[in-house]
């Protein structure tokens, strides 16, 4: 099985591009502009598909490559480089969001709308998103599953659901530079 660098994977699975074994690598073109959300609805789903595409790579690398007898970094914690592109390209900002799996102070929530999202996931909504000074907040829910429950709540004393959330903001407009 080939072992990819941490943060490789998910970068080539965000990226689109596809290669045949044996073909060459695709010559680079100039971007065209990117065009950002004009209302609440097309950032919806765009950020439903970036919500989709962050937990199936997070839950395949979990699965293929994370293993007990390696010391690597977790797979959310390499998607943050994924992440830290996706602000630097395109004013998107993501973050891991925890809900009642964790004590790490960078995940809680940190205004009042990731405190109602919070609640909302709790509560059993898959998802919470609202409009605030003209960006699109949303909020999937990542139901943490039960193996990885040893280490992301290494010192739990019940076995009931643990969850995770993706805070996406997309702007609806370009941000003034």
């Amino acid at each position: 099985m080939i072992r990819w660098p941490q943060f490789a994977l998910p970068l080539f699975l965000l990226s689109g591009i596809t290669l045949n074994a044996g073909e060459k690598e695709p010559e680079t073109k100039s971007r065209e502009p990117f065009e950002f959300p004009t209302s609440a609805e097309e950032a919806r789903g765009r950020a439903r598909i970036l919500h989709e595409t962050i937990h199936g790579a997070l839950q395949v690398m979990h699965r293929d490559f994370f293993g007990d007898d390696e010391e690597l970094n977790l797979p959310s914690q390499s998607l943050e480089d994924v992440f830290k592109e996706l602000t630097r390209s395109f004013g998107v900002e993501i973050r891991w969001l925890g809900i009642n799996a964790t004590k790490d102070i960078d995940h809680k929530p940190q205004d009042d709308f990731e405190k109602r999202a919070a609640e909302a996931i709790l509560q059993g909504a898959p998802e919470y998103s609202a409009v605030e000074r003209g960006k699109y907040r949303h909020v999937g829910m990542i139901k943490i599953q039960n193996e990885c429950l040893k280490c992301h709540v290494p010192h739990r004393t019940t076995l009931e659901d643990r969850y995770a959330g993706l805070a996406i903001t997309i702007p609806l407009q370009k941000p003034e530079s």
